[in-house]
């Protein structure tokens, strides 16, 4: 009788076991599958978005902006990843930084900070604004080109260039001196080779020194144009000299 009693007491045992198993995994199936479904379905009638506001976008257009965040109409506010929305408006390179607020009960507004057109940077006939730091931002295809100035570089193989190339055009626009010409062209292969252009007169620059280079430049511009010179180029390259160079062919200095 006691085996017996042993013999039972171990079947019931197994079979208890076996029992707490099978609901376990019941269990976590159905929580599974309620994962899955509401990851699939994520409560399209929990708070449901109606408005997407933007602030502080100037160059990109709202519809620009929501083609970025990936938000579907009605879903909702309670499910929307604000980290991921800021993720996927950075991938803009216009885009600098973003703050994601929700507003309950149907509201998300997105507080936008752009980079600013610094320069138009000429690659191989193809026209690209680019910030300060020379970073791409669009390219231009339209006819329309706003006045900045144009750096001639490969900014792929030619960085030392286009680096003092953008140093010379931050110093031109605090001098002012950019807002006074029709059009700047800085050709920017190498460094010690660095030129302008300005309204069609070529100007040997060279690397360093830009700002005193400019204060000689405005001052030669005055006096070529009181003598109605014809100039080949002007070259500013020596320290405390400037060469003109006459369309005849002789030389000033």
């Amino acid at each position: 009788m006691k085996v017996n009693r042993v013999k039972r007491g171990k079947g019931a045992f197994i079979i208890g076991i076996a029992w707490k198993t099978a609901v376990i995994l019941c269990l976590a199936s159905a929580a599974a599958g309620t994962y899955g479904y509401l990851a699939m379905h994520p409560f399209p009638s929990l708070m449901p978005i109606k408005h997407i506001a933007f602030q502080g976008n100037r160059h990109l257009t709202d519809d620009e902006l929501k083609a970025f965040i990936g938000i579907q109409p009605g879903e909702s506010l309670v499910m929307v990843s604000s980290t991921k929305v800021a993720q996927r408006l950075l991938q803009s390179p216009w885009v600098r930084s973003v703050n994601v607020r929700k507003e309950f009960p149907d509201i998300v507004l997105l507080q936008v900070e752009e980079a600013e057109p610094f320069a138009l940077l000429d690659m191989s006939g193809n026209l690209f604004l680019v910030d300060e730091k020379g970073k791409l931002l669009e390219e231009l295809k339209d006819a329309s080109v706003p006045f900045l100035p144009v750096i001639t570089c490969d900014p792929y193989k030619e960085k030392e260039g286009l680096a003092e190339a953008l140093a010379l055009t931050k110093l031109m626009m605090e001098k002012g001196f950019s807002s006074e010409r029709d059009r700047i062209e800085i050709i920017a292969h190498k460094p010690h080779e660095l030129a302008i252009v300005v309204d069609g007169t070529h100007v040997k620059i060279g690397a360093g020194g830009y700002e005193e280079k400019l204060e000689r430049l405005i001052r030669l511009e005055e006096d070529i144009k009181n003598m109605v010179l014809p100039v080949d180029y002007i070259d500013l390259r020596f320290k405390h000299k400037a060469i003109v160079k006459p369309l005849t062919g002789k030389s000033d200095q």
